[in-house]
């Protein structure tokens, strides 16, 4: 227990209330949003709640954010000079809080900090010793991100010292050094300039020695003075310089995009411009788990080689997240915004505490300005995909729609970016619409949209700039890790270029967490199944052979001969035709990791996820990618993709046959530098 909650619990304290029963006892309540008693920690849907004591605790968000009410203890008469508690939620003061009522009237008052954990406070109550009073929980908020968590209250003769502790820094350099400590106690960390604060953000601020240093970008305020404040003795460790701290990974993927520090999650505004491939993502700078919700940028020439960039999207402010969204080239300047030669670039992305907001760029991308007219949408939902819609000439923005209690796609249109007007819903969709144009077998008189969401499933069908016309059932394409997937907007020679995260490709004890998918080129072809769409590592991926180990074969295969013998590699590329018809199964090590291709069951497997795969004529084809975090297979040409992740524990790669007489096999294979 740290030194802070402890003072919580010292002798001659008077309890008031743990909440560890199964009900509120005699503490009454109003409205839905407490229930019938405690809640047992983190609720369903909701961010990881911590810092209480104890199984339970008051959580509003048992009725939903959407719920309103209030829980008020039975009279009591003040005996200590101070009331101490934990307390969490959103900041919503009158709202969300914990209020103590003499004669009906607040008389103190403390709300959350927009975070789920709990902090320590304190108020001074000497004043009205031997006076009774009530303690009043509150959670009237209506409308975006709103609850209030409260636990262990106690009368004390010693109220807690809770405040931050605070360190001013000069800055003379282009960063500064922040010690994290993956587990360690999350911190609300300010920075503030000249009284105002320029940066808020929960950090597992290191006391002791650091796992790993996360940076924060202060180039701007060079020779100025910031205030940085946070709880715990971390700030004594903050350093700046010029250069990134620490050593860079060598377990780093090598072809697939991981941030410098940090978590990151969804790709998003994903557009092509002036020669680059912009790759903005939803990314924690400060810590290795998910939070603080920024769009990270990074930029390619080739989609394989990636420079990271500045932060290109901070919160506003803390609890106001920058959640995912996306990206287009307004090329007749519709927007008005367009200020210099080039191309004016406009986004938009879920702002957590406002809706669907629309920022614009005119700098290639680098810097973003807000519309003055923000939110351009308001609504329960997330995640906004722009796309220009030729026939009508207007913008479309699909985004997820939660309104009603129903998991949907809402499409909305407008003439400039700005003034949106709603047209329709299509249910049946969660996360991250993605909403697209396809020729079938390359014939651009005969196309199909598709409808994407974040979990792989989409659909082919008819759009018509308003309402999206199905045709047909859901697919599915990519299986295993892979999540939150879009397309770039403006991509050249009309190719239709998609990005994924790589969900759970994880990399304990170093300084980043998560990857991206290789990106792939979609196509839509005929099969016997009707359209369907494939995917294919982007021919880009040829320029990464050469320098390492190759080799080509062809023909038959004996029964118990190993048809690959194993090969010392980090990352390559292996490509395979093998005859199904004699065989069992292909059972492939990829750096200690089994990926198998039953027959019987016509399944492709690996860390166990499955991708269904029938032979065609008699064969299938396999194009395994392997890099130092992921194994990648793509089969039959990109019919369909699996995609698993994670440290891979060798530096081999194999293939064996379960095979009841001679078979074909054709293999390649390039290792990578």
């Amino acid at each position: 227990m740290i030194p802070l909650l402890a003072m919580l619990l010292q002798n001659g304290d008077l309890l008031i209330a743990d909440f560890e029963g199964k009900d509120y006892g005699a503490w009454k309540a109003t409205g839905a949003a407490f229930g019938a008693g405690p809640a047992p920690g983190t609720l369903p849907n909701q961010m990881a709640v911590e810092g209480f004591l104890g199984k339970g605790l008051v959580n509003s968000y048992l009725g939903g954010d959407a719920a309103t009410g209030t829980l008020t203890s039975p009279p009591f008469k003040i005996e200590r000079a101070a009331i101490n508690f934990l307390i969490g939620g959103g900041e919503h003061p009158g709202e969300t809080c914990l209020n103590l009522l003499l004669d009906g009237k607040v008389i103190r008052t403390s709300t959350g900090r927009d975070a789920e954990r709990l902090e320590a406070e304190s108020w001074d109550v000497a004043e009205f010793l031997g006076r009774t009073v009530a303690l009043e929980i509150v959670d009237t908020h209506k409308g975006g991100w709103g609850h209030v968590n409260v636990d262990q209250i106690v009368q004390s003769d010693k109220a807690l010292k809770s405040g931050p502790a605070a360190r001013d820094v000069e800055i003379t350099g282009r960063y500064l050094h922040l010690p994290v400590r993956t587990k360690a106690p999350k911190r609300r960390m300010k920075v503030l300039l000249g009284g105002t604060v320029v940066r808020e953000f929960e950090i597992e601020l290191a006391d002791e020695k650091p796992e790993f240093w996360a940076f924060l970008e202060v180039g701007a305020w060079k020779g100025k003075t910031l205030r940085l404040e946070a709880p715990g003795a971390g700030l004594e460790a903050v350093t700046q310089g010029d250069a990134i701290r620490g050593e860079e990974p060598a377990q780093r993927p090598a072809f697939h995009f991981t941030s410098r520090r940090g978590w990151l999650n969804d790709p998003n505004g994903l557009v092509y411009h002036k020669g680059e491939w912009h790759l903005y993502y939803q990314h924690n700078p400060y810590g290795w788990n998910w939070g603080n919700m920024h769009w990270g940028h990074a930029v390619s020439k080739d989609l394989l080689r990636w420079e990271e960039l500045p932060i290109a999207l901070y919160p506003p402010r803390f609890g106001d997240w920058a959640f995912s969204g996306s990206a287009v080239v307004d090329a007749a300047n519709t927007s008005g915004w367009k200020s210099g030669d080039d191309d004016v670039l406009v986004g938009a992305f879920t702002s957590t505490g406002r809706g669907e907001c629309v920022i614009y760029s005119n700098d290639r991308g680098r810097t973003w300005k807000e519309y003055e007219g923000n939110p351009v949408v308001k609504h329960r939902g997330r995640d906004p995909k722009l796309i220009w819609h030729a026939p009508t000439k207007r913008w479309v923005m699909a985004v997820y729609n939660e309104d009603e209690g129903k998991r949907r796609i809402a499409f909305h249109s407008s003439p400039d970016l700005k003034a949106w007007t709603f047209h329709s819903f299509l249910d049946g969709y969660f996360e991250c619409p993605d909403l697209f144009e396809l020729p079938l077998d390359g014939d651009r008189s005969k196309t199909k949209w598709v409808l994407y969401a974040a979990d792989g499933k989409f659909q082919l069908g008819a759009f018509d700039g308003q309402v999206f016309t199905p045709e047909g059932p859901k697919q599915t394409v990519w299986h295993g890790h892979f999540y939150a997937a879009q397309t770039y907007d403006n991509a050249p020679d009309g190719r239709r270029i998609q990005i994924g995260w790589a969900q759970n490709a994880n990399f304990p004890g170093l300084p980043f967490n998560q990857q991206m998918t290789i990106p792939v080129e979609l196509t839509l072809r005929s099969t016997d199944e009707g359209p369907r769409v494939f995917v294919w590592p982007v021919k880009e991926v040829e320029t990464l052979r050469g320098g390492g180990a190759s080799g080509r074969s062809s023909g038959p295969r004996r029964p118990g001969q190993t048809p690959f013998a194993s090969t010392d590699t980090e990352r390559g590329d292996f490509r395979f035709k093998l005859e199904t018809g004699p065989v069992e199964r292909f059972e492939f090590d990829v750096r200690g990791v089994p990926v198998v291709y039953d027959v019987a069951k016509a399944e492709l497997s690996c860390k166990g996820k499955s991708a269904p795969l029938k032979p065609i004529k008699g064969e299938i084809q396999l194009r395994i990618l392997v890099d130092r975090g992921s194994i990648e297979v793509f089969g039959n040409e990109g019919r369909v993709a699996l995609s698993v992740g994670g440290i891979l524990p060798k530096r081999t790669f194999a293939l064996t046959a379960v095979a009841s007489k001679d078979y074909s096999a054709t293999i390649e294979h390039d290792e990578f530098k």
